[in-house]
């Protein structure tokens, strides 16, 4: 892409960037903002580099209105538009509380009292 003249290799990347921002339907959620994921890998993401920035910190990473995970993120670069960032931490989200002890196989759920 490098032969091409700037001014259509920077359409050409709008028009990627925009072409990928509306296939992926994942986003994060951070201070009262929601930023659309261009992209994702398993060690990070990449947002427009032009959104509105969480810096650093936690944020919520969601699929739709699905939670995946509680992510601590710090910026690691900004290329081609994209502002790209890097798990230092992230926690997947659950629907039920975590369990402090082992549960054999089979147990019961609970124990109805005789009456």
């Amino acid at each position: 892409m490098d032969h091409l003249p700037k001014d259509l290799r920077e359409v050409l990347s709008a028009a990627r960037t925009a072409r990928e921002t509306k296939r992926s339907q994942l986003h994060i959620e951070a201070a009262g903002q929601k930023i659309a994921v261009i992209r994702a890998w398993p060690t990070g993401f990449a947002v427009e580099a032009d959104t509105a920035d969480p810096a650093r910190g936690y944020v919520d990473l969601y699929e739709g209105a699905r939670h995946l995970s509680r992510c601590l993120i710090v910026t690691s670069r900004e290329e081609d538009g994209e502002r790209v960032y890097e798990y230092k931490r992230a926690t997947r989200a659950t629907d039920a509380a975590p369990v402090d002890f082992e549960r054999a196989p089979g147990s019961p759920a609970g124990l109805l009292p005789q009456a």
